[in-house]
């Protein structure tokens, strides 16, 4: 992908920013195959560079991925990552809070969920949901038992600029602390949506994919496109920016996802930790103690 393309895809951070500026439907001129090849040799590309982040352990990388339903975000992670050593990857699904959760703060279920150095980790979803369901359905934040919030009518404009500013800040932190954020929205149309429910509706196999009260989301629709806006406006920073990734032509979507990942953990410097003088004699001892055993 160049560069420029790159940009495209990128909410610049500490602009004002509308969903419906971003194409769905956008593939930078690529043809299905080119993307397809790419989206391969960025899979052995990406295993290299998480061997070695492995075995460097000294960053973490962190992948978020926010969407819409049926935007396609447990294939884009199955297809991206499928050449990933399943030692050096975990992947956590974030849904609704459980009362041991709620009696926590809304950022400490994703503290205990951050991979360790050397690994990557992938949240489908995140605490992103306590700015996006949460915005377009304000009830919820009910049972969080915060101070002072007793009723809906006592979440105003200045409750979600403190928390756009307290997950920003939660972000500096791991950033300057060694972990590599990388935030996907999976942009898919409403067209396009409601095609694929349709898929899972009339394709037998897809069937358990399919949830009426993921239809029921959907008429929140506008209200959860200005919960995004809002996000990538006030949560798209350098060093955490928001990837617009287009999502009605999967083959795209995988590739770009795939591209942005390479590229962001190309900028570590990654190697294999180099041995001492010391170390290195102690070796080539070994491999003439080793030498001389007859097998």
């Amino acid at each position: 992908m160049k560069k420029e393309v790159l940009k495209e895809l990128t909410a610049k951070p500490g602009k004002e920013h509308h969903v419906s500026d971003f194409n769905p439907s956008f593939t930078a001129d690529m043809s299905k195959q080119d993307a397809k090849e790419q989206l391969a040799q960025n899979i052995e590309k990406l295993s290299e560079l998480q061997s070695m982040l492995y075995a460097q352990d000294r960053y973490s990388v962190l992948v978020i991925f926010q969407a819409m339903d049926a935007a396609g975000k447990d294939g884009t992670i199955k297809h991206v990552m499928s050449g990933i050593n399943p030692q050096g990857c975990q992947v956590y699904s974030f849904k609704q809070p459980s009362a041991e959760e709620l009696d926590h703060d809304y950022l400490w279920r994703i503290n205990r969920s951050l991979p360790e150095r050397g690994r990557i980790g992938i949240f489908n979803r995140s605490q992103y949901e306590d700015v996006l369901i949460a915005k377009v359905h304000p009830e919820i934040l009910l049972s969080n038992k915060l101070p002072g919030i007793l009723k809906a009518k006592d979440i105003d404009n200045e409750f979600w600029k403190r928390r756009y500013r307290q997950i920003n800040d939660f972000e500096r932190y791991l950033t300057e602390n060694g972990t590599v954020i990388i935030k996907f929205f999976l942009n898919v149309s409403k067209a396009e949506q409601k095609k694929r429910f349709m898929e899972r509706l009339n394709d037998e196999s897809k069937n358990w994919k399919f949830s009426s009260a993921d239809v029921k989301e959907r008429q929140y629709w506008d209200d959860y496109m200005k919960a995004y806006s809002d996000v990538l406006t006030e949560t798209s920073t350098e060093i955490a920016p928001w990837y617009v990734i287009p999502a009605d032509n999967k083959w795209f979507m995988r590739y770009a996802v795939g591209q942005i990942i390479c590229e962001r953990m190309e900028k570590l410097d990654l190697h294999y930790p180099q041995l001492s003088k010391e170390a290195l004699e102690r070796l080539e001892e070994c491999k003439k103690n080793v030498s001389d055993i007859n097998f």
